[in-house]
C-alpha cells in the first residue's frame, strides 16, 4: 500500500451500502473474498488522504487514472459484507457537483477549466461504457444531510469519545430492509404534511440508490471526519436521528409545533456545523 500522510484530515461524513459476498458478479467476488482476509486495510481518510495528493501536481489530478481496488469490510451474522471504494467514478460525481459549491475564481484557481473539461469528457465516455454504475458510497461535506437520517434510527447509534490515537467515532448502521421500510414511512408522512420540499427529493434521491443494492446489504451513516470538528460534548449529544424521527413522528399525529421545535433542534445544530466552514 502506498505510504500517505498521517496528517487528519477531516469535515466528511458518509452514507455507505455494504453488500454481501453474494451479490458481486464473478470475477469481483474473488477478488473481494480475498481482499477481506487481508489483515490491514486502508480507512477512510487514506482514500482522502491520496485524493488531495492529486491535487499537489500541476496540472492537478481531478479524479485518479485507475478506480480503486479498495473497499470497507465488515462481517455481519457470519456473512462478509464489502463497500467498495470507486474513488473515480465518485470523483467524476463530485467534480460535477463543484460549481455549487465554490465561487467560480476559487474552483478556476484549483481544477483550471480545460483539466475540469477533460475530465468530464473522460467521464461521458466511461458512462457510455458502463451505464448502469453507481457508487456505494455518499459523501456530505460539512453536515450530515438531514434525509440521511430517516434511514435509521436512534437505537443503532454506536459513540465511541476515543483515547490517544485513537480517534473518536459517531456512526448508525442499520439492516436494508430497516432503511428501505422507514424511507417509505417517511415519505408517507412528509408527502402528506408538507408536500413537495427539499426532504421529499432527498428522501426519493436516496430510496432509488438503496433500491440498486441487494436486500440482505446493510447501511451505514458514518460522522467521519465531522468528529474531529466537533467537541466531545457535542457529539455525546447529538442525537440528530432521534430529531428526525421525533419530527417525523409529530407530522404523522398532526402535531406541528412539536414537529416544529424537532426541526429547531436540528438547524440550530448543523447550522453551526456549517457555519465553522467560512469560520477562518
Amino acid at each position: 500500500m502506498p505510504k500517505v500522510s498521517s496528517v487528519t484530515v477531516p469535515y466528511a461524513a458518509y452514507l455507505r451500502v455494504y453488500e454481501p459476498l453474494a451479490a458481486f458478479p464473478e470475477p469481483e467476488r474473488d477478488h473481494w473474498a480475498r481482499y477481506a482476509r487481508r489483515s490491514e486495510r486502508p480507512s477512510y481518510q487514506d482514500e482522502l488522504r491520496r485524493s488531495l495528493a492529486d491535487l499537489l501536481p500541476t496540472p492537478p489530478i481531478p479524479v485518479p487514472v485507475h478506480e480503486s481496488a479498495d473497499a470497507f469490510v465488515l462481517e455481519s451474522d457470519g456473512v462478509v459484507c464489502v463497500c467498495p471504494w470507486r474513488t473515480r467514478l465518485r470523483g467524476w460525481q463530485a467534480l460535477a457537483e463543484l460549481p455549487e459549491e465554490l465561487p467560480a475564481p476559487v474552483l478556476d484557481a484549483v481544477l483550471p477549466p480545460l483539466v475540469r473539461m477533460q475530465a468530464a469528457q473522460d467521464y461521458e465516455r466511461w458512462l457510455t461504457r458502463n451505464p448502469d454504475a453507481r457508487p456505494w458510497i455518499r459523501t456530505g461535506t460539512w453536515q450530515v444531510p438531514l434525509h440521511w437520517f430517516v434511514l435509521v434510527g436512534d437505537e443503532e447509534r454506536r459513540y465511541d469519545a476515543g483515547c490517544g490515537e485513537v480517534p473518536p467515532m459517531l456512526r448508525y448502521r442499520t439492516p436494508m430492509v430497516q432503511a428501505r421500510r422507514r424511507v417509505a414511512r417517511g415519505l408517507r408522512t412528509l408527502k402528506d404534511s408538507i408536500g413537495e420540499g427539499p426532504m421529499v427529493e432527498g428522501l426519493l434521491d436516496v430510496g432509488r440508490w438503496l433500491e440498486e443494492f441487494h436486500p440482505r446489504s446493510l447501511v451505514e451513516l458514518d460522522y467521519g471526519g465531522l468528529v474531529h470538528i466537533l467537541s466531545a460534548g457535542e457529539l455525546e449529544a447529538d442525537r440528530s436521528a432521534a430529531d428526525v424521527a421525533a419530527g417525523i413522528e409529530a407530522l404523522r399525529q398532526g402535531d406541528g409545533a412539536a414537529a416544529g421545535l424537532a426541526y429547531a433542534r436540528l438547524a440550530e445544530r448543523w447550522r453551526a456545523v456549517r457555519d465553522r466552514r467560512s469560520a477562518n
